[in-house]
């Protein structure tokens, strides 16, 4: 987190969602992240690096971490929201939209001209919140060479 951002927090439903990275538990952010399809087999010291250079949003259900994302960025012109995620038993309950609007209004990240995201499997979620497919993907390009995730 940027320093001069105070941390930023809202509830709902008797769940929080604050940008502390302090109370996040990053065991359990590095265990999901590992098993998911686009972080498959991710270094813990990898984790901890993007946790470090990226405005981090934890979902807390008392002080059971259930959910999470982080946005990189500049805070200027570009956001690349990534690694969001809820438990599997917080799912369908709202959480995950109400994480994404949250991320969403944060005020550094207001007045972008581009945010971007990828995704395999939710792009209804998304698409709720503005999102939508490259409108030229002839313009992207990506450079890969990590040995994990897809």
């Amino acid at each position: 987190m940027h320093p001069s951002a105070a941390h930023l927090e809202s509830q709902r439903d008797g769940y929080t969602i604050t940008t502390d990275p302090a109370r996040l538990d990053r065991d359990l952010v590095h265990a999901f992240l590992t098993s998911s399809y686009w972080a498959a087999g991710v270094p813990r010291d990898v984790v901890e690096r993007s946790i470090e250079h990226s405005i981090v949003f934890g979902v807390y259900r008392g002080a059971l971490q259930v959910g999470f994302a982080r946005v990189v960025t500049d805070r200027a012109t570009f956001a690349y929201l990534a690694d969001v995620f809820v438990l599997p038993e917080h799912r369908g309950l709202g959480v995950a939209g109400w994480l994404v609007a949250t991320v969403l209004r944060h005020p550094e990240l207001q007045g972008l001209r581009r945010w971007m995201l990828a995704t395999a499997d939710a792009h209804g979620l998304y698409e709720q919140h503005g999102f939508a497919a490259l409108a030229d993907p002839s313009r992207f390009m990506e450079r890969r060479t990590a040995d994990y995730g897809s």
